[in-house]
């Protein structure tokens, strides 16, 4: 049930929801990119993606100097169900701000 409410909490933020179906729109992205892209700063992604990642909806590695997160693949059901829902609004998101990594 925990994880019910996990999910739920990251799920209740506009910016967590913009920043997963980045995720599922780009596969990889760094941190500067949610940050240029969405117009956030780095503090503030930070703490969303230390959330989502707690979650167990994200995972991340070191590549460099980089941190790069991407969608977990051990998605349970309801997170499967909530990740279709937030495919479908991926291109309201604004066009993605790369960096160079």
């Amino acid at each position: 049930m925990e994880n019910i409410v996990d999910i739920a909490k990251v799920l209740s933020d506009i910016n967590r929801v913009k920043i997963l179906g980045l995720l599922l729109r780009n596969r990889e992205l760094c941190v500067c990119e949610f940050c240029d892209t969405l117009n956030l700063s780095q503090p503030l992604v930070s703490r969303h993606l230390k959330q989502i990642k707690a979650s167990g909806m994200i995972n991340s590695k070191q590549e460099g100097k980089w941190v790069v997160y991407s969608l977990s693949n051990t998605q349970n059901s309801l997170t499967k169900c909530f990740l279709s829902e937030i495919k479908k609004s991926t291109h309201d998101l604004p066009s993605l701000v790369s960096c160079t990594r």
